[in-house]
């Protein structure tokens, strides 16, 4: 996996007034975590993150780029990404050092290859997970993992046991867990709905007028 260089510069204040004047300056706070270490507060620049992690899918390693000699290379993932809940526009960022030499647990997308038997039969693709969670050394993240869906047909699913993973990679979730299927689209037709529809009551007898 290819790993992405980030500039980041460490943060001196803090509290909102601060924070406001960062995004002004088309910068956003963050914050960089690492074991037995306190917390350093960042700024990124916003467009620097736009364009090289935002469009991005899954974990991606980041290498740190610094003024600052405890930042400078250092290796990192996105712990959370902050957006406002109105505009989207980026709020604040977590980043997690990682140890190359010690498995952890990330996210990674799949995707979905070929056409499935089902879906040519008539059936409809209905995709269950678009992520999953993995465990390997941090080099070997990969970047997306393919599932071959040619052979499903209706009513057939693929599981997480059978999907192939690089060498060094484990699931981590149930082994049973679907994670893609081929649904029926059969409508009901007109006889089925009348067959389905309740029976109309019987029209009432002409009451005999009185004499």
């Amino acid at each position: 996996m290819e790993t992405i260089v980030l500039s980041v510069e460490p943060r001196t204040t803090h509290g909102k007034g601060d924070a406001g004047r960062l995004r002004r300056q088309g910068r956003v706070p963050a914050v960089f975590y690492g074991p037995g270490k306190p917390a350093a507060s960042l700024s990124i620049d916003s467009r620097e993150f736009h364009f090289k992690i935002a469009t991005l899918e899954g974990s991606h390693l980041i290498q740190l780029a610094s003024s600052q000699p405890d930042l400078q290379d250092k290796i990192a993932i996105l712990r959370e990404v902050q957006r406002h809940p109105l505009t989207s526009r980026l709020v604040h960022v977590d980043f997690l050092e990682v140890d190359e030499n010690k498995p952890l647990q990330v996210a990674v997308a799949l995707h979905f290859v070929g056409k499935a038997e089902g879906v040519t039969a008539g059936g409809q693709l209905q995709s269950v997970m678009r992520e999953i969670t993995v465990e390997c050394l941090p080099r070997e993240i990969p970047e997306f993992i393919e599932v071959d869906v040619t052979h499903l047909k209706i009513h057939d699913a693929i599981h997480i046991s059978g999907i192939v993973l690089p060498p060094g990679v484990h699931a981590v979730f149930d082994a049973d867990e679907s994670v893609v299927s081929v649904t029926s689209l059969a409508a009901e037709t007109p006889a089925a709905e009348t067959a389905a529809a309740p029976a109309a009551a019987p029209a009432a007898a002409p009451t005999a007028a009185k004499k």
